[in-house]
Protein backbone atom coordinates (compact mmCIF):
# COMPACT_ATOMS: atom_id res chain seq x y z
CA UNK A 1 0.00 0.00 0.00
CA UNK A 2 1.54 3.27 -1.13
CA UNK A 3 1.83 6.20 1.22
CA UNK A 4 0.25 9.49 0.13
CA UNK A 5 1.52 12.82 1.47
CA UNK A 6 -1.40 15.15 1.95
CA UNK A 7 -0.77 18.86 2.60
CA UNK A 8 -3.34 20.52 4.91
CA UNK A 9 -5.90 22.59 3.02
CA UNK A 10 -5.35 25.63 5.24
CA UNK A 11 -1.59 25.74 4.63
CA UNK A 12 0.49 27.02 1.73
CA UNK A 13 4.21 27.11 2.37
CA UNK A 14 6.45 29.71 0.72
CA UNK A 15 10.20 30.15 0.99
CA UNK A 16 12.69 32.90 0.19
CA UNK A 17 10.16 35.67 0.71
CA UNK A 18 9.96 39.10 2.27
CA UNK A 19 7.11 39.32 4.77
CA UNK A 20 5.01 42.46 5.29
CA UNK A 21 3.04 42.33 8.53
CA UNK A 22 0.08 44.40 9.74
CA UNK A 23 -1.64 43.99 13.09
CA UNK A 24 -5.26 45.18 13.14
CA UNK A 25 -7.97 44.68 15.76
CA UNK A 26 -5.70 42.34 17.68
CA UNK A 27 -5.13 39.99 14.73
CA UNK A 28 -1.93 39.63 12.72
CA UNK A 29 -2.10 39.60 8.94
CA UNK A 30 0.85 38.92 6.63
CA UNK A 31 1.52 38.88 2.89
CA UNK A 32 4.38 37.23 0.99
CA UNK A 33 6.41 39.53 -1.29
CA UNK A 34 9.50 39.27 -3.42
CA UNK A 35 12.69 40.55 -1.82
CA UNK A 36 13.80 44.10 -2.64
CA UNK A 37 10.44 44.83 -4.29
CA UNK A 38 8.51 46.28 -1.34
CA UNK A 39 10.70 49.39 -1.09
CA UNK A 40 10.54 49.85 -4.87
CA UNK A 41 6.73 49.73 -4.69
CA UNK A 42 6.56 52.24 -1.83
CA UNK A 43 8.97 54.63 -3.54
CA UNK A 44 6.92 54.50 -6.75
CA UNK A 45 9.50 52.81 -8.99
CA UNK A 46 7.57 49.53 -9.27
CA UNK A 47 4.04 49.78 -10.70
CA UNK A 48 3.19 46.12 -11.39
CA UNK A 49 1.66 44.50 -8.30
CA UNK A 50 2.36 40.99 -9.61
CA UNK A 51 6.08 41.82 -9.55
CA UNK A 52 5.81 42.64 -5.82
CA UNK A 53 3.44 39.99 -4.40
CA UNK A 54 4.20 36.30 -4.66
CA UNK A 55 0.47 35.64 -4.33
CA UNK A 56 -2.54 37.81 -3.55
CA UNK A 57 -3.35 35.78 -0.47
CA UNK A 58 -3.47 37.02 3.12
CA UNK A 59 -1.80 34.85 5.75
CA UNK A 60 -1.89 34.80 9.49
CA UNK A 61 1.60 33.28 9.45
CA UNK A 62 3.63 33.13 6.23
CA UNK A 63 6.46 31.01 7.61
CA UNK A 64 4.01 28.27 8.68
CA UNK A 65 1.79 28.74 5.64
CA UNK A 66 -1.37 29.39 7.68
CA UNK A 67 -4.03 31.35 5.78
CA UNK A 68 -6.20 34.00 7.42
CA UNK A 69 -9.84 33.20 8.02
CA UNK A 70 -12.53 35.07 6.12
CA UNK A 71 -14.33 36.15 9.29
CA UNK A 72 -11.09 37.72 10.61
CA UNK A 73 -10.62 39.63 7.34
CA UNK A 74 -14.19 40.97 7.41
CA UNK A 75 -13.89 41.96 11.08
CA UNK A 76 -10.62 43.83 10.54
CA UNK A 77 -10.96 45.27 7.03
CA UNK A 78 -14.74 45.18 6.43
CA UNK A 79 -14.27 43.03 3.34
CA UNK A 80 -12.90 39.68 2.29
CA UNK A 81 -11.47 40.96 -1.02
CA UNK A 82 -7.90 39.79 -0.60
CA UNK A 83 -6.63 41.98 -3.45
CA UNK A 84 -7.66 45.20 -1.67
CA UNK A 85 -6.47 43.87 1.67
CA UNK A 86 -3.05 43.04 0.20
CA UNK A 87 -2.71 46.62 -1.07
CA UNK A 88 -3.50 48.03 2.38
CA UNK A 89 -1.04 45.71 4.10
CA UNK A 90 1.59 46.52 1.47
CA UNK A 91 1.22 50.27 2.08
CA UNK A 92 0.76 50.35 5.86
CA UNK A 93 2.44 47.15 7.08
CA UNK A 94 5.91 46.68 8.56
CA UNK A 95 8.50 45.01 6.37
CA UNK A 96 10.21 42.15 8.17
CA UNK A 97 13.89 42.09 7.23
CA UNK A 98 16.52 39.51 8.05
CA UNK A 99 19.70 40.34 9.91
CA UNK A 100 21.92 40.44 6.83
CA UNK A 101 19.45 42.59 4.89
CA UNK A 102 19.12 45.02 7.78
CA UNK A 103 22.90 45.21 8.10
CA UNK A 104 23.22 45.87 4.36
CA UNK A 105 20.62 48.66 4.50
CA UNK A 106 22.29 50.31 7.50
CA UNK A 107 25.70 50.06 5.85
CA UNK A 108 24.36 51.63 2.65
CA UNK A 109 22.67 54.46 4.56
CA UNK A 110 25.83 55.01 6.64
CA UNK A 111 27.77 55.43 3.39
CA UNK A 112 25.15 57.86 2.04
CA UNK A 113 25.38 59.97 5.21
CA UNK A 114 29.18 60.01 5.00
CA UNK A 115 28.94 61.13 1.35
CA UNK A 116 26.64 64.02 2.27
CA UNK A 117 28.95 65.05 5.12
CA UNK A 118 31.94 65.00 2.76
CA UNK A 119 30.12 67.20 0.24
CA UNK A 120 28.99 69.73 2.82
CA UNK A 121 32.23 70.13 4.79
CA UNK A 122 35.93 70.90 4.38
CA UNK A 123 39.14 70.97 6.38
CA UNK A 124 39.80 74.59 7.49
CA UNK A 125 43.57 73.97 7.49
CA UNK A 126 43.83 72.76 3.89
CA UNK A 127 40.59 74.34 2.58
CA UNK A 128 39.79 71.00 0.94
CA UNK A 129 37.18 68.31 1.67
CA UNK A 130 37.92 65.19 3.66
CA UNK A 131 37.78 61.83 1.91
CA UNK A 132 34.84 59.51 2.48
CA UNK A 133 37.07 57.01 4.28
CA UNK A 134 38.26 59.71 6.68
CA UNK A 135 34.68 60.87 7.32
CA UNK A 136 33.60 57.31 8.06
CA UNK A 137 36.46 56.96 10.54
CA UNK A 138 35.46 60.15 12.30
CA UNK A 139 31.83 58.99 12.44
CA UNK A 140 32.99 55.78 14.12
CA UNK A 141 35.08 57.86 16.53
CA UNK A 142 31.98 59.71 17.78
CA UNK A 143 30.04 56.39 17.91
CA UNK A 144 27.41 57.47 15.41
CA UNK A 145 24.47 55.08 14.96
CA UNK A 146 22.25 55.19 11.87
CA UNK A 147 18.52 55.69 12.33
CA UNK A 148 16.90 53.57 9.57
CA UNK A 149 13.68 55.59 9.78
CA UNK A 150 15.36 59.01 9.61
CA UNK A 151 16.35 61.07 6.61
CA UNK A 152 19.98 60.71 5.52
CA UNK A 153 20.31 64.45 4.97
CA UNK A 154 18.96 65.31 8.41
CA UNK A 155 21.28 62.80 10.07
CA UNK A 156 24.23 64.17 8.07
CA UNK A 157 23.59 67.65 9.47
CA UNK A 158 23.51 66.21 12.98
CA UNK A 159 26.80 64.40 12.31
CA UNK A 160 28.43 67.64 11.12
CA UNK A 161 27.30 69.44 14.27
CA UNK A 162 28.74 66.65 16.43
CA UNK A 163 32.03 66.41 14.49
CA UNK A 164 32.62 70.14 14.90
CA UNK A 165 32.86 69.60 18.67
CA UNK A 166 35.81 67.23 18.37
CA UNK A 167 37.59 67.73 15.04
CA UNK A 168 38.66 70.59 12.74
CA UNK A 169 35.78 70.59 10.28
CA UNK A 170 33.59 73.37 8.87
CA UNK A 171 30.47 73.67 6.74
CA UNK A 172 31.14 74.50 3.11
CA UNK A 173 29.70 77.92 2.21
CA UNK A 174 26.84 78.44 -0.22
CA UNK A 175 27.38 80.60 -3.29
CA UNK A 176 24.53 83.01 -4.00
CA UNK A 177 23.86 85.75 -6.51
CA UNK A 178 21.83 88.58 -4.95
CA UNK A 179 19.93 91.22 -6.92
CA UNK A 180 18.68 94.38 -5.15
CA UNK A 181 17.53 97.84 -6.29
CA UNK A 182 20.27 100.44 -6.52
CA UNK A 183 18.91 102.40 -3.51
CA UNK A 184 19.28 99.30 -1.26
CA UNK A 185 22.70 98.26 -2.54
CA UNK A 186 24.62 99.82 0.38
CA UNK A 187 22.30 98.13 2.92
CA UNK A 188 23.05 94.76 1.35
CA UNK A 189 26.81 95.32 1.55
CA UNK A 190 26.55 96.23 5.23
CA UNK A 191 24.53 93.11 5.96
CA UNK A 192 26.98 90.87 4.11
CA UNK A 193 29.78 92.41 6.16
CA UNK A 194 27.91 91.55 9.38
CA UNK A 195 27.44 87.97 8.15
CA UNK A 196 31.18 87.70 7.34
CA UNK A 197 30.27 86.73 3.81
CA UNK A 198 32.94 86.45 1.11
CA UNK A 199 32.16 88.63 -1.91
CA UNK A 200 33.25 86.88 -5.10
CA UNK A 201 32.20 89.52 -7.63
CA UNK A 202 30.11 92.68 -7.96
CA UNK A 203 28.04 94.16 -10.77
CA UNK A 204 27.29 97.80 -9.92
CA UNK A 205 25.89 98.74 -13.31
CA UNK A 206 22.20 98.96 -14.16
CA UNK A 207 19.11 99.68 -12.10
CA UNK A 208 19.42 96.39 -10.18
CA UNK A 209 23.05 95.65 -9.15
CA UNK A 210 24.05 92.12 -8.25
CA UNK A 211 26.57 90.53 -5.92
CA UNK A 212 27.96 86.99 -6.02
CA UNK A 213 28.91 85.97 -2.49
CA UNK A 214 29.59 82.92 -0.33
CA UNK A 215 27.81 82.66 3.03
CA UNK A 216 27.31 80.10 5.76
CA UNK A 217 24.41 77.72 4.94
CA UNK A 218 22.87 78.52 8.32
CA UNK A 219 22.18 82.05 7.08
CA UNK A 220 20.26 80.92 4.01
CA UNK A 221 16.81 81.71 5.38
CA UNK A 222 17.93 85.02 6.88
CA UNK A 223 19.45 86.10 3.58
CA UNK A 224 16.30 85.07 1.70
CA UNK A 225 14.07 87.14 4.00
CA UNK A 226 16.45 90.10 3.96
CA UNK A 227 16.67 90.23 0.17
CA UNK A 228 12.89 89.92 -0.10
CA UNK A 229 12.47 92.86 2.28
CA UNK A 230 14.80 94.89 0.03
CA UNK A 231 12.52 94.07 -2.93
CA UNK A 232 15.25 92.01 -4.53
CA UNK A 233 15.79 88.40 -5.57
CA UNK A 234 18.53 85.82 -5.30
CA UNK A 235 19.81 82.70 -7.04
CA UNK A 236 21.57 79.67 -5.56
CA UNK A 237 24.67 79.07 -7.66
CA UNK A 238 26.12 76.24 -5.54
CA UNK A 239 24.92 74.52 -2.40
CA UNK A 240 28.49 73.81 -1.25
CA UNK A 241 31.74 75.34 -2.49
CA UNK A 242 35.12 73.61 -2.31
CA UNK A 243 38.57 74.58 -3.50
CA UNK A 244 39.10 73.05 -6.93
CA UNK A 245 42.29 71.82 -8.55
CA UNK A 246 45.23 69.79 -7.27
CA UNK A 247 48.26 70.95 -5.34
CA UNK A 248 51.80 70.16 -6.46
CA UNK A 249 55.18 70.34 -4.78
CA UNK A 250 56.30 72.75 -7.52
CA UNK A 251 53.83 75.31 -6.22
CA UNK A 252 55.89 75.59 -3.03
CA UNK A 253 59.34 76.35 -4.47
CA UNK A 254 59.33 79.79 -2.90
CA UNK A 255 57.46 78.67 0.16
CA UNK A 256 60.57 78.35 2.30
CA UNK A 257 61.06 82.13 2.28
CA UNK A 258 57.85 82.62 4.18
CA UNK A 259 58.14 79.82 6.71
CA UNK A 260 59.46 82.13 9.41
CA UNK A 261 56.28 84.20 9.45
CA UNK A 262 53.97 81.21 9.78
CA UNK A 263 52.86 80.22 13.28
CA UNK A 264 54.08 76.88 14.56
CA UNK A 265 50.52 75.95 15.53
CA UNK A 266 49.25 76.21 11.93
CA UNK A 267 48.96 72.42 11.62
CA UNK A 268 47.98 71.78 15.22
CA UNK A 269 44.44 70.61 14.55
CA UNK A 270 45.44 68.49 11.58
CA UNK A 271 48.18 66.91 13.66
CA UNK A 272 45.74 65.99 16.41
CA UNK A 273 43.41 64.52 13.82
CA UNK A 274 45.98 62.22 12.24
CA UNK A 275 47.80 61.28 15.46
CA UNK A 276 45.18 58.74 16.43
CA UNK A 277 45.39 56.97 13.08
CA UNK A 278 49.18 57.18 12.96
CA UNK A 279 49.85 55.68 16.38
CA UNK A 280 48.43 52.26 15.66
CA UNK A 281 50.33 51.80 12.40
CA UNK A 282 53.62 53.12 13.85
CA UNK A 283 53.41 50.84 16.88
CA UNK A 284 52.61 47.83 14.70
CA UNK A 285 55.58 48.56 12.43
CA UNK A 286 57.91 48.95 15.42
CA UNK A 287 56.76 45.75 17.10
CA UNK A 288 56.96 43.81 13.85
CA UNK A 289 60.50 44.98 13.11
CA UNK A 290 61.68 44.38 16.67
CA UNK A 291 61.12 40.67 16.19
CA UNK A 292 63.18 40.66 13.02
CA UNK A 293 66.66 42.01 12.54
CA UNK A 294 68.35 43.93 15.33
CA UNK A 295 69.34 46.91 13.16
CA UNK A 296 66.47 49.23 12.22
CA UNK A 297 66.39 52.09 9.75
CA UNK A 298 64.04 54.99 10.42
CA UNK A 299 62.52 57.34 7.85
CA UNK A 300 62.10 60.63 9.71
CA UNK A 301 59.77 61.99 7.02
CA UNK A 302 57.22 59.16 7.35
CA UNK A 303 58.07 58.32 11.00
CA UNK A 304 58.37 54.62 10.15
CA UNK A 305 60.97 51.92 10.89
CA UNK A 306 62.41 49.36 8.46
CA UNK A 307 64.56 46.41 9.45
CA UNK A 308 65.54 45.39 5.91
CA UNK A 309 67.98 47.69 4.09
CA UNK A 310 66.50 46.88 0.69
CA UNK A 311 63.01 47.62 1.95
CA UNK A 312 64.31 50.89 3.40
CA UNK A 313 65.81 51.92 0.03
CA UNK A 314 62.64 50.96 -1.86
CA UNK A 315 60.61 53.04 0.56
CA UNK A 316 62.22 56.25 -0.72
CA UNK A 317 61.10 55.39 -4.25
CA UNK A 318 57.51 54.68 -3.26
CA UNK A 319 54.43 56.91 -3.38
CA UNK A 320 54.10 56.86 0.42
CA UNK A 321 57.42 58.67 0.95
CA UNK A 322 56.87 61.07 -1.98
CA UNK A 323 53.45 62.02 -0.66
CA UNK A 324 54.81 62.77 2.82
CA UNK A 325 57.62 64.86 1.32
CA UNK A 326 54.99 67.10 -0.29
CA UNK A 327 53.17 67.36 3.04
CA UNK A 328 56.41 68.22 4.80
CA UNK A 329 56.92 71.23 2.52
CA UNK A 330 53.53 72.49 3.71
CA UNK A 331 54.36 71.88 7.40
CA UNK A 332 51.76 69.11 7.61
CA UNK A 333 52.26 65.97 9.73
CA UNK A 334 53.13 62.69 7.98
CA UNK A 335 50.46 60.14 7.10
CA UNK A 336 50.55 56.39 7.36
CA UNK A 337 50.71 54.26 4.22
CA UNK A 338 46.98 53.54 4.42
CA UNK A 339 46.11 57.22 4.86
CA UNK A 340 48.25 58.14 1.86
CA UNK A 341 46.31 55.73 -0.31
CA UNK A 342 43.05 57.30 0.92
CA UNK A 343 44.38 60.81 0.34
CA UNK A 344 45.35 59.87 -3.21
CA UNK A 345 41.69 59.14 -3.91
CA UNK A 346 40.71 62.66 -2.85
CA UNK A 347 41.10 63.90 -6.42
CA UNK A 348 38.44 61.47 -7.63
CA UNK A 349 36.21 62.40 -4.71
CA UNK A 350 36.45 66.11 -5.50
CA UNK A 351 35.54 65.41 -9.11
CA UNK A 352 32.50 63.44 -7.95
CA UNK A 353 31.32 66.38 -5.84
CA UNK A 354 30.24 68.24 -8.98
CA UNK A 355 27.73 65.50 -9.80
CA UNK A 356 25.83 65.95 -6.53
CA UNK A 357 23.64 68.82 -5.33
CA UNK A 358 21.86 69.01 -1.99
Amino acid sequence: MSRILVQPVGQKRLTNVAVVRLKKRGTRFEIACYKNKVLSWRSGFEKDLDEVLQSQIVYSNVSKGILSKSKDLIAAFGTDDQGKICLEILDKGDLQVAGKERESQLSSQFRDIATIVMQKTFNPETQRPYTISMIERLMHEIHFAVDPHGSSKKQALEVIHELQKHFPIKRSPMRLRLYVPEKNYSSLLEKLNIWNATIVSKDDFGSQPSIVCEIDPGLYRDSSEFVSNLQGRFEVLAHSVHVEGDTHADDYDDYADGLSVLPKESAKHTSELSEKFQKQTTVSVESGNAKGEGKQNKCSTCNAFFGDSKEFRDHFKGEWHKHNVKRKTRQLPPLTEEECMVDAEAGDSRADLKDYSF
